[in-house]
């Protein structure tokens, strides 16, 4: 069911994320650009959900030192070096898989790849307003800790410049929290 994120997935996986998050979420190079970000040290942190030839949900992770920290980091309130830091970039599963486990088997999938990349832990961007907080609660039950609360973390921003959010619009004003996991 969980594998390794590869090419043949591309057209799913960009579909699903543009339904789930909304138009312009992704891309093929968007895409092509976070999956070599994922990889290190031959190991690929980007996973998928697939059963009966359905993709059912995808996990994007970037390896430790293959990232941007940007504005949007609280690296100073992390607890824990930023160069052993990987990414948590985007959990989704498609709303009839949802309430299955996927999520966090596809979590636990990135958690081993980044520790053998060599990462201690991970952070992420978690979307406030995914249905019933859903993206929250499942990380915050995975160990993950609430770093800070940033407004308008997709609006207008040059990673998805295209983006037209699922509740707002072309305007986002949906809030990030970012939370730190340590392994």
């Amino acid at each position: 069911m969980i594998q390794p994120l590869e090419q043949k997935h591309f057209n799913d996986v960009i579909e699903l994320g543009n339904l789930v998050h909304g138009n312009g979420y992704l891309d093929d190079n968007s895409l092509q650009s976070i999956v070599a970000k994922g990889n290190k040290n031959g190991i690929n942190s980007c996973f998928v959900a697939i059963e009966s030839n359905r993709l059912l949900g995808f996990r994007l992770t970037y390896a430790a030192q293959q990232w941007l920290i940007d504005k949007w980091c609280t690296p100073n309130r992390w607890g824990v070096s930023q160069e052993q830091v990987g990414y948590f970039k985007c959990n989704t599963v498609a709303a009839d898989a949802r309430g299955k486990g996927i999520g966090g088997l596809l979590l636990d999938a990135s958690i081993t790849a980044l520790k053998q990349q060599g990462a201690t832990a991970g952070v992420s961007h978690l979307w406030k307003q995914s249905p019933n907080n859903s993206a929250v609660r499942y990380f915050t039950k995975a160990g993950g800790v609430l770093i800070k609360e940033h407004p308008e973390r997709w609006n207008d921003t040059a990673e998805h410049p295209d983006y037209i959010c699922v509740l707002c619009g072309p305007s986002c004003h949906c809030a990030a929290c970012e939370m730190l996991l340590i392994f």
